[in-house]
């Protein structure tokens, strides 16, 4: 039955057929089948390479009876320090300054709060790339007064050839692993389907160990009448992991 336009009627049933659309040949379902079965593998890669750069902290420290003249100390033996670093040219990357502070210290003893002195500190980072020169720039800042070393923190710069090197690693060994997989099956692989990264760059910046080359502070001694010799630093070893899942279709076996 129809109205006057040719439209259904209130009584008639209009009915469509409709069918869920079903995985196309170029789209991805996320298991296997047994006409491609699937085979998920993680691959893993560690290397030990030694290290590229070596970062040393730097804390300045001045005193004086008044706060001008706890500055103006400061500021000389940074300007000292900072024109040292600096005479060892390009074997050092960078050179940083952190924190500044001028603090006043009150005295343990007497009525009221009296400023006994004032205390000055400068903090500085620098990065060498010359570990021979890094051995001697250190023994040189420790002997200076009240001057204190800490370092070296032993690292890989962000773009080494090693975190890809890792990472390939990882790739070869993922498909190696799932190729003894399909040969276990008496089969062969198909196809990669994925790769998921899942932390393949994670160079560790280390900590000196403990025996390691630990902090050198001079405080208020005499300037030494010979310098002392070079430190004799030893790098440490730089570890480098990669991981990675990947998946792969095999051919179906014959079970």
């Amino acid at each position: 039955m129809t109205d006057e336009g040719g439209r259904p009627g209130n009584g008639d049933r209009v009915g469509r057929m409709t069918s869920a659309p079903g995985p196309g040949p170029g789209s991805a379902v996320p298991y296997g089948t047994p006409d491609a079965p699937r085979i998920a593998v993680r691959g893993e890669a560690h290397l030990e390479v030694d290290p590229e750069i070596a970062r040393i902290g730097i804390t300045v420290t001045a005193r004086g009876k008044d706060r001008r003249s706890a500055l103006d100390d400061l500021t000389r033996r940074n300007a000292g320090i900072v024109d040292l670093v600096k005479s060892y040219g390009q074997a050092v990357e960078h050179l940083e300054t952190g924190a500044f502070s001028i603090t006043p210290e009150l005295a343990r003893r007497g009525r009221g709060e009296r400023v006994r002195t004032y205390r000055g500190t400068v903090h500085l980072t620098a990065e060498l790339s010359d570990f021979t020169a890094l051995g001697e720039l250190t023994t040189r800042l420790a002997d200076l007064e009240l001057t204190r070393v800490d370092g070296p923190w032993w690292a890989l710069r962000p773009g080494s050839p090693a975190h890809r090197q890792a990472r390939q690693q990882a790739v070869r060994e993922a498909v190696q692993r799932a190729r003894e997989y399909a040969e276990a099956l008496g089969t062969t692989l198909a196809a990669l389907v994925e790769i998921a990264d899942i932390g393949a760059e994670n160079a560790r910046f280390v900590p000196p160990a403990p025996g390691g080359m630990r902090a050198m502070t001079a405080y208020g001694a005499p300037a030494p009448q010979e310098e002392a010799a070079p430190l004799d630093l030893e790098p440490e070893r730089q570890h480098v992991y990669a991981q990675l899942d990947a998946r792969f279709t095999i051919k179906p076996p014959k079970l």
